[in-house]
């Protein structure tokens, strides 16, 4: 390794600002999504480690050629997939700005340490979470969870779980979610050592939110059984349909059988912004912890998740090594280490990236990019609705939209599953929109998710026109 020039670093660094700008000006006059050649994907698996270094030049020649025409797609105004959204352009050059100054987040009297607690702040208002509570910055909404749970099974599993853990402890436990809640609240209580048998999975109603009298029994029976709840994991804003679960409801149950209520909002918290769901979201404030990805619908770029959790006492408990008797004179400047406070000990300086975004958009930017997406789903749902060709299926909730293509002479369920299947693969391929899929009560759906503030009215008709296009020609082909 040798010290570059300041003039080397000009010069590089003009020839990767023109590839970020050829990349993200170019972006809709590409296909939504280009798979990677067979050839090309063959050359990144086999290709050895060299001895030898590259000029800087060669390595952006080759990234010009061979990684950036295949991205996920996620900056495309018509990719709806999954939950995944474009870049906001200052979060980019914030990634960049936060690796040159490369510093260690863990503690510390540095910059980058007040940027996050200043992020924390701006949350903690946002959710209106109490001035006692406390944050970090994490990969996702995975690790939010991950970290919330392991601060609840802290506070509510009746043993020192960080001396003993839970090998002695002297009851089972329990957990409870429902059918929609994200496949990451199980990972976490896996990892967390309570194994899956320790989860309940809580029926949903018509509009797919949990079922709050279900959910009241199942803890009601534990309790009586001998078996200790630990946490309800509510969703605000579920993966598969937007839905979200009664707080409020899902609030008086946790707090009348003292369980811990964590929130994944990872997805949908957001939307407390706009005046649309601000109140199916209030009950956010109520719970213990919550998780939130700025990576998703407020477009930082990825990792950038957020975990809250209302006692910062609690947190920092569950995971600090320092002894309690220090804790008050730890930190430099008064302030406690974060590494206090999760796992991590070397941690990247995320926070620049979230601060720049929320600082350039304003809270004002931010929720019209978000009312616009909610105002685009409100209109897909309304062509759906409208169309004999289409069907909905499911209750339209955030920005998430479930349909299906329906066919003339095919009415089986399992007919329209197959077509639809064919369908979204040839639309994903096509490169006209991408969407991804779902299964709905059985039924293989089609399902868009727009988080994207790229998108326009008439992408959405095209959408649409492309996935007649792909039936037509699906049944064409087949005789149908």
């Amino acid at each position: 390794m040798r010290e570059w020039t300041r003039d080397e670093i000009r010069r590089v660094g003009d020839a990767v600002v023109d590839l970020i700008a050829d990349h993200i000006s170019g972006i809709p006059d590409r296909p939504a999504f280009r798979p990677v050649p067979e050839d090309l994907a063959q050359r990144f698996l086999s290709t050895p480690v060299a001895e030898e270094g590259v000029s800087a030049d060669d390595l952006l020649a080759e990234f010009r050629e061979s990684i950036e025409p295949y991205p996920l797609g996620n900056g495309h105004p018509r990719f709806w997939g999954w939950v995944n959204s474009p870049p906001a352009v200052i979060g980019v050059f914030a990634d960049t700005l936060a690796a040159a100054m490369n510093p260690s987040c863990a503690g510390g009297n540095h910059a980058a340490i007040y940027v996050e607690r200043q992020v924390i702040a701006w949350f903690r208002s946002i959710l209106g979470f109490p001035s006692e509570s406390m944050g970090l910055l994490v990969s996702g909404g995975s690790m939010a969870t991950l970290t919330a749970l392991a601060v609840a099974r802290h506070v509510k599993s009746g043993v020192d779980v960080r001396a003993e853990g839970l090998r002695g402890a002297p009851h089972a436990f329990a957990f409870y979610m429902s059918a929609e809640a994200h496949a990451c609240a199980r990972k976490a209580i896996e990892l967390l050592g309570f194994g899956s048998g320790a989860i309940r999975t809580i029926a949903t109603d018509e509009r797919f939110r949990m079922n709050v009298s279900a959910l009241d029994t199942a803890v009601s029976e534990d309790r009586a059984a001998g078996i200790r709840p630990i946490a309800v994991v509510a969703t605000a804003g579920t993966t598969n349909t937007g839905a979200i679960d009664d707080l409020d409801a899902v609030a008086d149950i946790c707090r009348r059988h003292d369980v811990w209520l964590h929130v994944d909002g990872a997805y949908g918290g957001p939307a407390i912004l706009t005046a649309a769901y601000a109140a199916a979201l209030r009950g956010i404030v109520r719970a213990d912890s919550v998780a939130i990805d700025p990576h998703k619908w407020l477009f930082v770029p990825v990792e950038a998740g957020l975990v809250l959790v209302r006692s910062g006492e609690e947190m920092r408990a569950a995971f600090s090594l320092v002894p309690p008797y220090l804790r008050s004179a730890s930190g430099v400047g008064g302030l406690p280490w974060f590494s206090e406070y999760g796992f991590q000990q070397t941690r990247g300086f995320r926070a620049l990236k979230v601060w720049m975004t929320i600082r350039q958009a304003g809270l004002r930017g931010l929720r019209a990019a978000i009312e616009g997406n909610l105002a685009l789903a409100r209109y897909l749902a309304d062509c759906v609705r409208d169309a004999s060709d289409l069907e909905l299926m499911a209750p339209p909730s955030l920005s998430v939209v479930c349909f299906r293509l329906l066919n003339r002479t095919k009415s089986d369920s399992e007919a329209l599953d197959a077509l639809n299947r064919a369908v979204l693969e040839r639309l994903q391929l096509g490169g006209e929109a991408f969407l991804t899929g779902t299964e709905v009560r059985g039924r293989f759906v089609l399902r868009a998710c727009i988080v994207n503030y790229r998108s326009r009215w008439d992408d959405v008709d095209r959408m649409l026109s492309a996935v007649r296009a792909c039936g037509e020609s699906l049944t064409h082909s087949a005789g149908l």
